[in-house]
């Protein structure tokens, strides 16, 4: 009877060693590239996160599709972890080191706000893990940190375009700002925006008021700012705030043209501010309509997919993932220790000098920042962002 049991246990142990080498024990299995993304699903500016998601979702499926990323000859499916940062600074960070100690990613894509971007850009660099912002245009994202980078031009560029076309477009002699003190984005091109307005001698800024991120009635400063009558209202704002902020000074009175910044760049924008919004013009990365090549080929299959136009910041994921993509091939191999890809990514993100994305040719500086062109948009009677012209360095 012993001598049964001790026959069915080695024939288990074969039969089970048997079960390991017909699941692949004897072969090398080829490792996932796991990439980070730190995103706002949730919080001020979910329309963001869902945009960013939905276009790195299109891009990896293509990626695996064909099998995986082919890198030295090998093919290497990619992983891709999504968390919420809930539109926080401190949650962007939070996310940050999640991503990076729990789930060892190689790399990170977003945040794209400043706001989060900012603090989150800093807890990457420390941490020397590559991070790509796709959306941020403050210059202290990536400012002395060689381990973050990005897919949009800065603020000191656009501040200087809005000013321009205002003052052509308007007949411009003065102006009004209205911004977020308490983001980075907003309170940063606020002030790149009024420098660059006075250093040109275009006229006197009238008025520039602030606000808090969660205040909802701006009565105080669109009075203030009404009183000045200035010929225009530059509004650098997320584009839940812009809805408020123009219904609201149009109920105070003010019939002068608004400019915004590429934070107004959402199809929300639309759905929550209506028709007051029409005629007016903001800057931004990329304008949908009359798209053209690669860029109208990723907006129709966005569009056919999610059922809505894709904004700059869906577009300028999908360029960030490619900048990504372009760093491990330059990479050349894929490390199973996380903390020498992560190395290899990064020496590959900075080896890029060019890059042609669906927002345009961009050219890296020392900075790690692209130079790049914005376009000016109008927002049309039908609520389209209609591109009306491109301004490059």
């Amino acid at each position: 009877m012993k001598a049964f049991f001790k026959g069915a246990g080695l024939l288990g142990l074969m039969l089970v060693c048997s079960a390991f080498l017909l699941a692949g024990c004897g072969e090398d299995k080829v490792q996932t590239i796991k990439i980070g993304f730190n995103l706002p699903l949730t919080g001020d500016i979910p329309e963001v996160g869902e945009g960013s998601k939905n276009a790195a979702e299109m891009y990896l499926k293509d990626i695996n599709d064909a099998g995986g990323l082919d890198v030295g000859g090998t093919k290497y499916p990619l992983e891709f972890v999504y968390m919420d940062n809930e539109s926080k600074a401190e949650s962007a960070t939070n996310v940050a080191l999640k991503l990076i100690d729990q789930e060892k990613v190689v790399a990170i894509i977003g945040p794209n706000s400043s706001k989060q971007a900012v603090p989150a850009g800093g807890t990457c660099n420390d941490n020397r893990v590559p991070m790509i912002s796709p959306w941020s245009t403050n210059p202290s994202t990536t400012l002395d940190r060689p381990w973050v980078f990005r897919a949009a031009f800065l603020d000191p560029f656009q501040g200087p375009v809005v000013a321009d076309f205002a003052a052509k477009k308007f007949n411009a002699k003065t102006a009004a700002v209205l911004f977020d003190v308490s983001n980075d984005y907003s309170k940063g091109l606020a002030e790149i925006f009024k420098t660059s307005w006075e250093a040109k001698g275009l006229g006197p800024v009238v008025a520039f008021e602030s606000h808090g991120t969660k205040d909802q009635d701006f009565s105080a400063q669109l009075t203030k700012i009404v009183s000045t009558n200035p010929d225009f209202l530059f509004v650098p704002n997320n584009y839940n705030q812009v809805a408020l902020i123009v219904n609201q000074a149009r109920d105070l009175g003010y019939k002068g043209p608004f400019m915004g910044s590429d934070a107004w760049g959402t199809p929300d924008l639309v759905k929550l501010c209506g028709e007051q919004c029409y005629g007016n013009y903001f800057s931004t990365h990329y304008a949908a309509a009359g798209a053209q090549g690669a860029t109208k080929v990723f907006i129709d299959r966005y569009t056919e997919l999610y059922g809505a136009t894709p904004a700059d910041y869906a577009a300028l994921t999908w360029d960030s993932i490619g900048m990504l993509v372009e760093a491990i091939k330059n990479a050349g191999q894929v490390y199973s220790d996380p903390v020498e890809m992560r190395t290899a990514i990064r020496d590959g993100l900075a080896a890029i000098k060019s890059f042609d994305g669906i927002t345009g040719a961009s050219k890296f500086d020392a900075q790690g920042d692209p130079i790049k062109c914005a376009v000016v948009v109008k927002i049309s009677d039908d609520g389209e962002f209609v591109f009306e012209e491109s301004v490059c360095p």
